[in-house]
């Protein structure tokens, strides 16, 4: 279907009452949104008069306000105390860290990689001892870099029942 005089008079009409391409298309049928526009287009109908609106208005509640500090949503479990023994914390070995003998440039690949001071200041610098086979750091800083995981205390009768409700 062409444009005809009328058609062209009824799509000012309509944009200017501030439709969409989308709903001028549907009253004038047979065209397309994309016909509409370039229609205006070529026309030079430039502003509306007033800006088009959605076919029905959709309200939104506003959104509550985030707590702060969220409280987790399991129920929270009173603890079991816990033996001192087995809180005790691995004793660290006594590592000597004066500055270290490489720098960025001088570090080799079979050298300790463990940083010693503030990599901001000119004096910070990498242990440089002889690395182990196994990872980027010496014996001494292997013993602080990889910490052994804690035993965990043996489970009671009690503790393996209670555990088991939670499947069942």
């Amino acid at each position: 279907m062409g444009w005809t005089d009328e058609r062209v008079e009824l799509l000012k009409k309509l944009w200017q009452d501030g439709l969409s391409a989308s709903q001028i298309a549907k009253q004038l049928g047979g065209v397309t949104r994309n016909a509409v526009i370039g229609k205006v287009h070529r026309l030079g109908l430039s502003g509306r008069a007033t800006p088009s609106k959605p076919q029905r208005t959709v309200f939104k509640a506003p959104r509550p306000a985030r707590p702060v500090a969220a409280a987790p949503s399991a129920p929270r479990r009173i603890a079991e105390p816990v033996s001192a023994t087995s809180l005790a914390p691995v004793p660290r070995p006594q590592i000597n860290e004066a500055p270290g003998t490489a720098t960025v440039l001088t570090l080799g690949a079979h050298m300790c990689k463990w940083p010693i001071g503030d990599p901001a200041l000119d004096s910070f610098t990498f242990c440089g001892r002889r690395s182990e086979e196994t990872g980027p750091y010496c014996h001494e800083h292997a013993m602080v870099a990889y910490q052994p995981a804690q035993s965990k205390k043996k489970s009671s009768a009690s503790e393996l029942a209670r555990s088991l409700r939670r499947y069942i």
